[in-house]
């Protein structure tokens, strides 16, 4: 097994992910096997309960696992998935290493950082290196993002870990690579190198040997900077790579190809690279088309974390190869479902001038009342809609209320707040018994990863746009679900349930008729999750279809 090592220097935040994405992007080209470990070193087991405000949203895989945003980067840019081996926080390693302890594993010896800590995080990597792709066969070429910044006090045990790991397997078998900030100061926007050669001088201090640098700068770096950088920092000036701003992130395959990234990765961990030119030709033309296509498709995204984009980064990145498909461009607008609710007049004008409307996923519920009026008003006025797991469920409240005429239909989900609020509600929409956690547990409760999904009617939008297929696969994550008591009313008023899960008690997708509404259409699972640069989504696909129409 080969291993690549990405950390970072000097400052978060700059692009490790979609660096180490890229330079994996880049071996697949070359017909490598690639998987991919993210070490966050936070203390939470795992992503489920983190803000979306701090750390965007979080990411579900096939297994279920609850992830970092990043592990969406790595999937679509790798196109292909991975598990929640791949993800290891110190959470995760200090849960196992107690487990262990309390198992009487350590026979009774003091447990402490070193050796036992970075060895449980040595096994874990090397478990989830050789863990099977999803072809079924073990990768060639494990990257490994290293969260945070080199010197975090937190990361300082998967740092030795590492160096522990460099030293024992065989020199050619471990590439090291740093993204560095190289700021730019003063009226003349001279860049500087120095805090990269601090970032450097630490990592040494370390005993990680360096071989790339790649520098993360507003403009590419001058030769000048390059030469001081390679000359001061002791790698070969040939492996310092400028990675400017770009006008899309998927030009930095290329990019780095440009610069001789693959002939350099090949030297120094010895194999054969020899880049598929078809393959690279693929991601020139999407680059192409992300960049200079002329249509614009305006996009309403009623949700309640739009203040941070990255709450909705794959829906964003389904919506883009959605519109790429027709050679299009989204221009999205992120519109906070509160201000709909308070009658903001920027609010619903975003939205009405808007081709389509996407309601995502979220939880609680401040701003559902501002999703279910933007739903209303798509559905009222044939705009094209998509509704995905909660938008699904207030698109099917919404229904309820103002086509059967239960007007304090609502979630369960919000019991708490309107019980508080001494109001009155029919629950539509009721938590799933087999995920009641008695302790009121939030993390690992949830119905999450890969499910079945199967096509109860042939006179379906998705099931065309799946191919015909009766049965799909799709990830999931909810707690709550569409109360079948409720379904033969709703069904009768217009509403389809055209899919089910396996046995058919739960509603997995629900559609008005072509006739009634050009794309009216609520998904319980997210699709967003398995869309890919060169294989879209197919109900974003529909929707943007219908906005064009």
């Amino acid at each position: 097994m080969k291993y690549i090592l990405v950390t970072g220097g000097v400052a978060s935040g700059i692009g490790k992910g979609i660096v180490a994405s890229s330079i994996g992007a880049l071996l697949r080209a070359a017909n490598q096997r690639v998987t991919a470990i993210k070490i966050d070193p936070y203390l939470n087991v795992g992503a489920g309960c983190l803000s979306p405000y701090e750390h965007g949203e979080v990411f579900v895989l096939d297994d279920g696992s609850e992830v970092d945003l990043d592990f969406g980067n790595y999937e679509r840019f790798l196109d292909s998935n991975l598990s929640g081996l791949n993800s290891i926080t110190t959470g995760k390693i200090n849960k196992h290493i107690l487990n262990l302890d309390e198992r009487g594993e350590y026979l009774g010896k003091t447990i402490q950082i070193i050796p036992h800590m970075t060895n449980a995080i040595q096994e874990s990597i090397e478990k989830a290196a050789h863990n099977p792709l999803s072809d079924g066969h073990v990768a060639d070429i494990c990257i490994i993002e290293l969260g945070g910044t080199i010197g975090d006090m937190e990361g300082m045990p998967f740092v030795e870990a590492l160096r522990q790991l460099q030293d024992r397997i065989d020199k050619d078998d471990f590439c090291c690579c740093m993204v560095s900030l190289v700021p730019v100061v003063g009226p003349s926007k001279e860049q500087k190198s120095k805090p990269t050669q601090n970032a450097v001088k630490l990592l040494r201090s370390l005993n990680l040997s360096l071989d790339m640098i790649l520098c993360r700068s507003e403009s590419a770096l001058s030769e000048n900077l390059r030469d001081k950088i390679y000359t001061t920092c002791g790698v070969r000036s040939s492996n310092v790579y400028s990675v400017p701003d770009l006008d899309s992130i998927y030009q930095v395959p290329l990019e780095l190809h440009r610069q001789g990234m693959p002939q350099a990765i090949s030297a120094r961990l010895k194999i054969g690279v020899n880049t598929c030119d078809c393959r690279l030709k693929n991601w020139r033309d999407f680059c192409e088309i992300a960049i200079h296509a002329k249509k614009v498709i305006n996009v309403a995204l009623v949700g309640k974390y739009t203040e941070l984009k990255d709450s909705y980064i794959s829906v964003a990145k389904a919506l883009q190869y959605a519109c790429y498909v027709v050679n299009a461009k989204p221009k999205i607008h992120y519109i906070d479902s509160t201000l709909l609710e308070r009658h903001d007049t920027s609010a619903w004008n975003s939205l009405k001038t808007s081709d389509c409307l996407v309601v995502p996923g979220g939880f609680g519920m401040r701003g559902v009342e501002g999703m279910i009026r933007a739903i209303e008003w798509a559905r009222n006025n044939r705009q094209p809609f998509l509704g995905v797991c909660l938008g699904f469920q207030m698109a099917v409240i919404e229904f309820a209320r103002h086509v059967l005429g239960i007007k304090n239909a609502h979630s369960d989900e919000f019991e708490p707040e309107l019980r508080e609020r001494d109001e009155l509600f029919e629950p539509i929409v009721t938590e799933m018994l087999e995920y009641i956690d008695p302790e009121r547990k939030l993390g690992g409760t949830m119905r999450c990863g890969l499910r079945k999904t199967v096509f109860v009617k042939e006179d379906s939008i998705l099931k065309r746009l799946y191919g015909g297929k009766k049965v799909i696969e799709e990830r999931h994550r909810h707690r709550y679900e569409i109360d079948s008591n409720y379904v033969d009313a709703l069904e009768a008023a217009g509403l389809k349930f055209v899919a089910k899960n396996e046995d058919g008690r739960r509603m997995e997708i629900l559609e008005l008729d072509e006739q009634k509404h050009p794309y009216f259409v609520g998904v319980q699972f997210h699709p967003e999750y398995l869309s890919r640069p060169f294989n879209p989504s197919p109900p974003y696909k529909g929707l943007i279809c219908a906005a064009i129409k």
